[in-house]
């Protein structure tokens, strides 16, 4: 069970700390990439069981790891997008 939520939370950290890579965004720290990573694996896992890719890849670590990735840089994405519509 501990094991399981800490692997949740390291998990949440790489996808979140990747995003960073791919979205430009502000710097939050680690705190800040667990919680993209967390939300952006659920957005990943929603938007990957939308279109049917229940495959085994996507069972395993590193495809976790992807899904919350692909989830983190849409979610990244999107705050950016609504960022800038309200600074103007």
């Amino acid at each position: 069970m501990i094991v399981n939520i800490l692997l949740t939370l390291l998990f949440g950290a790489i996808a979140g700390w990747l995003a960073g890579f791919f979205v430009r965004k502000t710097k939050g720290g680690l705190i800040w990439n667990i919680i993209i990573g967390l939300i952006g694996g659920l957005i990943g896992g929603w938007l990957l069981g939308l279109i049917g890719a229940d495959g085994s890849f996507w069972s395993r670590w590193y495809g976790q790891i992807v899904s919350a990735l692909i989830g983190a840089v849409i979610l990244l994405f999107v705050w950016n997008l609504i960022r800038k519509l309200f600074k103007k």
